[in-house]
């Protein structure tokens, strides 16, 4: 059973998920996650020092994934890597993403509420702003027929969940210097 002052996730009908913190004095407190997400973004982009527009180092990587866990473990790998991360939890917001930060690549999770990410790819690589914009797929889909499809949506690379680490970033060094 959870605490009453333990975190809690919510899910509301529209796809927004809410953390909700119930104080001792039995308030509670309903964080957006979409707003936890874009604070959690920004505070990374102030710790490398740098604007959005300037955080290069190895290159500026935005991960779409609507797991939390799989942001976490993605942002760890590339920042200790040496590249700058943005984050988005679902397609949309990485489409927006791109538009406003011009990343140097994208990973791209498939299965995510809304627009999945082989529609946002294949919207990607037709749009002329951001087809230059490298895409390398990062899924759990481990058919043969996913893969082709991920690739001609316009996607340069398809890695399958769980990452490896060292496969991740050599993938990225590979399709970065392409």
């Amino acid at each position: 059973m959870l605490s009453r002052n333990m975190p809690q996730r919510r899910h509301k009908p529209n796809n927004d998920f809410f953390i909700v913190y119930y104080n001792h004095d039995k308030s509670c407190v309903l964080i957006r996650w979409r707003e936890v997400m874009r604070l959690f973004s920004k505070k990374s982009a102030e710790k490398s020092g740098s604007s959005n527009e300037s955080l290069r180092g190895n290159g500026t990587v935005l991960v779409v994934d609507d797991s939390p866990t799989e942001l976490h473990i993605l942002k760890g790998f590339l920042e200790e890597a040496g590249y700058a991360v943005l984050l988005a939890e679902n397609a949309e917001l990485g489409i927006e993403q791109v538009q406003s930060a011009k990343p140097d690549l994208i990973l791209m999770d498939v299965v995510m509420p809304g627009l999945n990410g082989f529609q946002a790819t294949r919207q990607l690589s037709r749009n002329p702003e951001t087809s230059d914009i490298p895409v390398i797929m990062v899924t759990t889909k481990d058919q043969e027929t996913d893969r082709t499809w991920g690739l001609r949506q316009g996607a340069k690379e398809y890695i399958i969940k769980p990452v490896e680490k060292n496969e991740l970033l050599s993938r990225i060094k590979a399709v970065l210097s392409a």
